[in-house]
Order: C-alpha cells, then structure tokens, then sequence
C-alpha cells in the first residue's frame, strides 16, 4: 500500500514538472514570434493566459465601435466573443444571427466598415506572415483592407516554421470547419482530409488564402495577441 502511494506522489510530481516544462516552452515560443511580428510592424502583445488576452481586447475597443469578427474558434474558447464583443456597449455586427445567407453576406459587407475586426487566423510564420483560409473570404479581406483596427488572438498552437508550412496548416484544419460550421457535401466534411484538387462546389471551405506579410503600409493597425496556449485548431 505505501509502495502504491509512494508511485502516486512521484506521478505526480512528473506530471507538474511536465506541465511547467511545457509552460515555459509555450511561453518561450510566444515572446520569440512577437519579436519577430514586431519587427514587421505589427503591434505585437503579449497575454500570460486566455483571461488576459480578453482583458487586452477589451480594453483595445473604444466603448461604442462598430465590430465585426471572422468566425473563430479562438473568441468562443477565451470567452472575448460571449464576454466583451456582445457587451452592449459595443456596436457588434452580428454575423451569427443573420437568418439567411444573403443577410450574412450583408453583415460581410459592413463589417469591412467596421472600427474593429476581431479574429484568429490558422498561422503565424516564423518570417512574420499571418496565414488564413476562407470559404467567403471576408476575413481574409478584412485583415488586409477595410477596418479601421484589427485584433488578431492566437495560440502558441498557430505558429509555423515557414510559409509553406502555414498554408499546409490552413488546409490541415479545413476540415474540421467544415464539420463545425457545417459545409455538407465537400469531401473533407466525410473523412476529415483536404481534398483540394477535387473540391470544387460551393460549399468549399477553401476558397481564398490570405497572408499579411507585415504591417509597413499602416504600422500597428493589426495588433496580434499571442497566448502561451493551445487556441482553437
């Protein structure tokens, strides 16, 4: 019996020393890329944890602006979407009550007007690049042009190597949108693997691929949080 609980008490002593090992590399790897993401003049930050990350974004938003966000697995895990973008004293424009299709292709359009854009995005390279994919491309476009400010919150789980490696991740994890949102009838909604040289109906996940590759033609517009956590997929 002491055998047993003497083995108990050293699992767990390995199991906390691996949590912290784990800690502090999440944590290493988060300060490396907001280096390298400042360099490219974003205004790179950094949160210890989800709770701060919200705390960050919500006082990055002016009380009364127009939000948008580009859907996000990230802002539905932090709580940001539930806690601070549906806060009344915000204008959100609320793409997931739009009742149809071409309403939601409206709420689109305006938030490319919007004072705020608030999204994650698949990757972050170690050359600075954010990297997404989309089906309607309204993030994609949003992170490149039309919103005032752009917040973008990511887990260490985003970071990539190099550019190749980001595009392979956006089209890694395509299918797994495609079973949340859901995209019925694309290939990868069956069996969970991107089928790109096949996939082509309208429902495809994949139709626009975008990169920001810095922020010199406006520098800070895009601020990108990064947590020292995994964060979406």
């Amino acid at each position: 019996m002491e055998r047993i609980v003497f083995n108990t008490i050293l699992a767990r002593k390995d199991e906390n020393i691996m949590d912290a090992v784990m800690k502090w590399d999440f944590e290493n790897k988060a300060r490396e890329i907001i280096d390298i993401l400042n360099e490219k003049k974003f205004d790179a930050r950094y949160a210890k944890d989800s709770n701060e990350a919200k705390k960050m974004v919500e006082e990055l938003i002016p009380e009364g602006s127009k939000i948008a966000v580009g859907g996000s697995v990230t802002l539905n895990e932090t709580g940001i979407l539930s806690d601070v973008i549906r806060s009344p004293k915000y204008n959100f424009i609320d793409r997931y009550n739009a009742g149809s299709y071409e309403n939601m292709i409206e709420l689109y359009r305006q938030g490319l007007t919007s004072d705020v854009f608030v999204s994650s995005v698949n990757a972050v390279t170690r050359q600075g690049q954010l990297v997404c994919i989309d089906c309607t491309g309204n993030r994609v476009s949003s992170l490149i042009f039309g919103p005032k400010k752009v917040i973008v919150v990511v887990g260490v789980n985003k970071i990539v190597d190099t550019l190749e490696d980001g595009i392979k991740r956006c089209r890694r994890v395509a299918p797994l949108n495609a079973r949340r949102i859901p995209h019925e009838g694309t290939p990868c909604f069956e069996d969970g693997v991107c089928k790109e040289e096949i996939c082509r109906m309208k429902a495809r996940v994949c139709n626009a691929i975008g990169i920001v590759d810095g922020c010199c033609y406006n520098p800070g517009r895009i601020t990108v949080i990064v947590v020292p956590e995994e964060l979406g997929y």
